[in-house]
């Protein structure tokens, strides 16, 4: 029966890390994942996945995205391909919003460079934004996108050249301890290992009964739409945005890869879902949603819908993530429901994993995303 160090389950963005900052110690690593590397069925594709300072969400955010970035840049040198691609990001609502007001306390408890912009001034300095006068905005030069799959294939091939073995299209049926440390079962043999790190995105609550309530699984529809001025919605000329509108809160970026405006709505729908039985189809009310906020706060981008896909978010009830050791398994670690702000963080997120099953605990401070903390 094969034995290993540790095994990683799910190779997404999290779990490519995990396997790759685990070789890289000189670990005997399998990673196991059940569908291709990459692939369309998670988290972690769509071309682009924003990397931001303005981080609203918490200021104990703002360290970890730091590392994140000194990793990106790491694993780009090592590979010699762009894995982040720099636009300026720019974090938008009414002045008096939480989302507005969240993401400058980020900025300023950690000395983040900004400018606040009215809506004319950011309209002006970038021509593809039409914000309406109640729109203020944050403006950050260095925000942008990774590249989702080229950081996953980098991730796993920087992993194999040290040592890891990454199996795809090989599904978990099950594991357990087996004394200090696990077995796991798959559609294709039993291993064992003396470490189980689970990195399964939208199935993680179906390997780790512990975060089932906690880490919910939620449809995400995205649109890519061409525009009318090619010119105004490239990397160099359109900061990735968040935006809080009465519409809901959109995001998006600048065309690349495919020649068209990318967009989506937090919490699309509010659609929860089984990860095994999502509606995977793109559908006229999916569309609108998305062509609404086009039109009126990007409307020379709201030609034809060029591309669109379905991914998942997977949700705590705070929106922060869920990390750390299962305390009556402690050879188990798991990070899960990142909510649909995690894939940014995924490199320092494989750092934190491999932290945890070599020493039970991490530098990082992960206080914020304890898997005890809805307990009652």
């Amino acid at each position: 029966m094969p034995n290993y160090d540790a095994i990683v389950l799910g190779v997404g963005g999290m779990g490519s890390a995990a396997v790759y900052h685990l070789a890289k110690r000189g670990w005997k690593v399998l990673g196991l994942e059940q569908y291709d590397i990459p692939h369309e069925l998670g988290s972690s594709h769509g071309y682009s996945r924003m990397i931001r300072y303005t981080l609203q969400e918490h200021p104990s955010y703002v360290p970890l995205v730091r590392r994140a970035y000194e990793l990106w840049h790491e694993l780009e040198e090592a590979s010699g391909i762009k894995l982040v691609v720099t636009t300026g990001s720019v974090r938008a609502g009414p002045a008096d919003s939480p989302f507005f007001r969240d993401a400058l306390e980020s900025c300023d408890v950690h000395n983040i460079p900004y400018e606040v912009l009215t809506a004319k001034e950011i309209n002006d300095r970038f021509p593809g934004y039409a914000f309406p006068e109640e729109i203020t905005s944050i403006y950050q030069p260095d925000g942008g996108f990774l590249l989702p799959e080229e950081c996953i294939v980098n991730h796993v091939m920087a992993a194999k050249e040290a040592g890891a073995e990454v199996h795809s299209q090989e599904t978990v049926l099950d594991w357990e301890p087996q004394g200090d440390g696990i077995l796991v079962r798959t559609d294709k043999d039993t291993y064992t290992a003396g470490r189980l790190v689970v990195t399964a995105g939208a199935w993680a609550a179906k390997l780790v009964p512990e975060v089932a309530a906690h880490a919910v699984p939620e449809r995400q529809v995205l649109g890519w739409f061409e525009p009318e001025k090619p010119e105004l919605f490239r990397p160099e000329t359109f900061p990735v945005f968040g935006v809080l509108t009465e519409e809901g809160r959109y995001y998006g970026f600048p065309s690349y890869t495919v020649p068209g405006f990318k967009i989506g709505r937090s919490h699309h729908l509010l659609q929860k879902v089984d990860p095994d039985e999502m509606d995977r189809e793109v559908h006229e009310e999916d569309e609108a949603i998305l062509r609404q906020a086009v039109s009126r706060y990007f409307p020379l981008a709201a030609g034809r819908l060029l591309d669109r896909k379905t991914c998942m978010y997977t949700n705590t009830p705070d929106e922060h993530f869920m990390i750390g050791v299962l305390p009556d398994r402690p050879q188990v670690s798991v990070a899960a429901g990142f909510s649909g702000h995690g894939f940014k963080f995924a490199s320092v997120i494989g750092e934190i994993m491999a932290d945890l099953a070599q020493n039970g605990e991490t530098r990082h401070d992960i206080g914020l995303f304890r898997l005890d903390r809805f307990d009652a």
